[in-house]
């Protein structure tokens, strides 16, 4: 009786490493953290031409086609692995998420289109010269010209959310958005991404968007109360963005330093 008994405390002893194991597994495999590497698309013909592209949409130049690929190696060298990919529904942003995961080598993974992270829609200034856009912008605030509603931006990040609240009130068409009505639906787009993806265990999420859109998006997201840069953003480079306990914390804005690794890598 008393060598089963010293038998059955052995064999409990034995089992106590492995509780512990398959704990400190289960405490792993519950950190549900989201880091969303938002990335502006790659450049596009109306880009190049320098003319209005919101909801307008063009498709990629070689040249951004080939930032899309330097971000994809970059992302590669960096050894990040997406979980899921998402983009905004506009072509161009589509095109660069699928060269994106194709240079790195997720060939095989799906792309989700989201409409919430669409670029702002400027209405009738659509496929118009940037110029024009904001010089009216800029006498309809009663600055004396582009150059000084700039610089004012430049000091004042709420000069950027007047201008385009100009933008809808110089808009013809009438479907023009302003600062509010982009930043709403892109938050909550993103939320519910954050959301979608914490339930499946967490990750890393690629998110495909674009520039001025990203900006207002990321502007007031952190739960901290950091406020993200105003200020022009390079063609694919990357905000990361994390989402941890229903809280986001913004890690980086417009980083480009994974397009200049993959470009570094592919003169070598």
């Amino acid at each position: 009786m008393k060598k089963n008994l010293l038998f059955v405390f052995v064999a409990l002893l034995a089992l106590v490493p492995a509780v512990n194991a398959q704990k400190k597994g289960n405490k792993k495999n519950k950190d549900n953290t989201v880091v969303l590497y938002i990335a502006r698309h790659g450049k596009t013909m109306l880009n190049t031409l320098d003319r209005v592209q919101g909801w307008a949409d063009t498709p990629l130049t070689p040249a951004g086609i080939e930032v899309a690929e330097y971000l994809g190696e970059g992302l590669k060298l960096e050894g990040v692995d997406f979980k899921a990919a998402y983009s905004s529904d506009l072509g161009r942003a589509r095109q660069t998420a699928r060269i994106v995961l194709d240079s790195k080598g997720q060939k095989d993974m799906n792309i989700i289109e989201v409409p919430g992270v669409r670029e702002t829609n400027f209405g009738s200034y659509e496929g118009d010269t940037n110029h024009r856009m904001w010089t009216d912008a800029a006498l309809y605030l009663h600055y004396k010209s582009q150059k000084e509603l700039m610089a004012a931006m430049a000091k004042n990040p709420e000069v950027l959310q007047q201008a385009m609240s100009a933008f809808k009130a110089l808009d013809t068409l009438g479907m023009g958005e302003d600062y509010m009505d982009v930043k709403t639906r892109g938050q909550k787009a993103i939320r519910e991404i954050a959301e979608k993806e914490a339930a499946n265990g967490g990750g890393n999420i690629l998110l495909v968007s674009h520039g001025m859109a990203i900006g207002n998006f990321l502007s007031d997201i952190d739960s901290s109360g950091k406020k993200a840069p105003v200020g022009h953003m390079g063609n694919a480079a990357v905000s990361k963005l994390i989402y941890k306990d229903g809280k986001f914390t913004l890690e980086s804005f417009g980083d480009m330093s994974y397009v200049e690794k993959g470009k570094a890598a592919a003169v070598k």
